[in-house]
């Protein structure tokens, strides 16, 4: 890593042409060490502060000993600066990105959005998969498809045929519920 500073006397196209020089150079260059990713965007802008002195500094109005340099392109129609257009939209999706999943995850809420049902005392449900494994479905009680009756156990045990479900079918997430079979 290294900061390099153009000094002199320049007229403002001298000074454009030697701020995009160093813009562009620093857009392609300034990622490649591990501190650098971080401080290379804070650098970028803080060269935005040199082009607004710049653009304030008057045109020239007489040819000088020499004729001044070609400011060239802008930044970004330049190949380095559409080459660095890659890492400053992955350090802007990283931006926005970050408060997006903390967002989405505030919405989904404490269960992270697993998408299992809640079943209730008294209704009857189906399992999609084979046991111990649980995937619970709530199905009417007249259905063909019932396999069992959610049962709350008073004494905190289910009877001895009957399945516990796992908490997270509950409403509160952490009582175990009891599935009495509804065939054989």
């Amino acid at each position: 890593m290294r900061f390099l500073r153009r000094q002199g006397v320049f007229c403002r196209t001298c000074a454009l042409a030697s701020f995009r020089d160093m813009q562009a150079d620093t857009m392609v260059m300034g990622w490649w060490g591990p501190l650098s990713v971080l401080i290379t965007p804070f650098v970028l802008l803080a060269n935005l502060s040199a082009l607004s002195g710049i653009r304030r500094m008057p045109a020239p109005a007489t040819a000088g000993w020499r004729p001044p340099l070609d400011p060239g392109k802008p930044v970004f129609r330049r190949p380095a600066g559409i080459l660095a257009l890659v890492p400053l939209g992955l350090l802007g999706l990283l931006v926005l990105a970050v408060p997006l999943l903390m967002l989405i995850g505030m919405l989904a809420g404490p269960d992270g959005g697993d998408g299992h049902p809640t079943l209730t005392a008294g209704s009857c449900a189906r399992n999609d998969a084979p046991w111990p494994e649980q995937s619970l479905v709530p199905v009417g009680c007249g259905s063909s498809a019932a396999q069992y009756r959610v049962v709350d156990p008073a004494d905190g045990s289910c009877a001895s045929r009957d399945y516990i479900a796992d908490p997270e079918y509950s409403e509160d997430g952490t009582t175990s519920l009891c599935l009495h079979p509804l065939k054989g």
